[in-house]
């Protein structure tokens, strides 16, 4: 009988769960996904062959239950970090520079994409994944032609074409360089979809009551 790890059932399989999770990153770090098999990644989870077996039925679940948990935390951080913005623009800012750190985070060994080595029902899983981040950058957009801030446009097209641009840019990885790069990238982003100036702030009206008191002082200057 396996080892228990945690005080509850629920806990134990939590835990595995992300030892697998983790296993499986480390392995796509190293090699492609088409070469990595479920004993690898017990061995490298560093538990039972028989206990991966016990939470996904093949190789291809363990990746969509890793998708799964990953993408849920990214999205809830990307939603965290954009509450607390409320301009269209600072918003694509901090989305395009979430996109790039996110490339950093889960970067890949070179090899076949995953799209390509993996069944059509999980290639349909994986969109529906993409799909959750994506609609953030629609919502960001539809903000800003609501405010004028973007010209009307055909959100659905100009999405991926985004998403085509941070994907397929390497960025150095650190240094001033890498910040060259992201905030160049972001003024390309922010001119593609045709980011306009934000309106001047109209001068706060003046208390009619200041009116008076402007007037009856210069009578008083004018007495004297």
């Amino acid at each position: 009988m396996p080892k228990i790890i945690g005080s509850t059932l629920a806990e134990h399989r939590e835990r595995v769960r992300t030892q697998l999770f983790t296993a499986l990153s480390e392995l796509l770090s190293e090699t492609s996904f088409d070469t990595v098999s479920m004993a690898d990644i017990a061995a490298r989870a560093g538990v039972g062959r028989t206990s991966v077996y016990n939470h996904f039925p093949d190789k291809e679940a363990v990746l969509l239950g890793f998708i799964e948990h990953e993408t849920a935390l990214y999205v809830q951080a990307l939603s965290e970090s954009l509450a607390h913005v409320r301009d269209p623009e600072e918003q694509l800012r901090v989305y395009v520079r979430e996109q790039i750190n996110l490339k950093a985070v889960y970067h890949l060994a070179p090899g076949p994409d995953l799209r390509s080595v993996v069944s059509s029902g999980t290639q349909m899983r994986l969109r529906e994944h993409v799909h959750q981040v994506t609609e953030l950058l629609a919502s960001i957009l539809r903000r800003g032609i609501e405010t004028g801030r973007l010209p009307d446009q055909d959100i659905d097209a100009v999405v991926p074409l985004i998403n085509a641009c941070l994907s397929g840019r390497i960025h150095p990885e650190a240094g001033p360089e890498r910040e060259r790069a992201i905030e160049a990238t972001e003024a390309f982003v922010l001119r593609a979809v045709g980011l306009r100036p934000a309106p001047a702030i109209p001068s706060a009206e003046i208390d009619p009551r200041q009116d008076l008191q402007a007037l009856e002082a210069a009578r008083t200057l004018t007495i004297a």
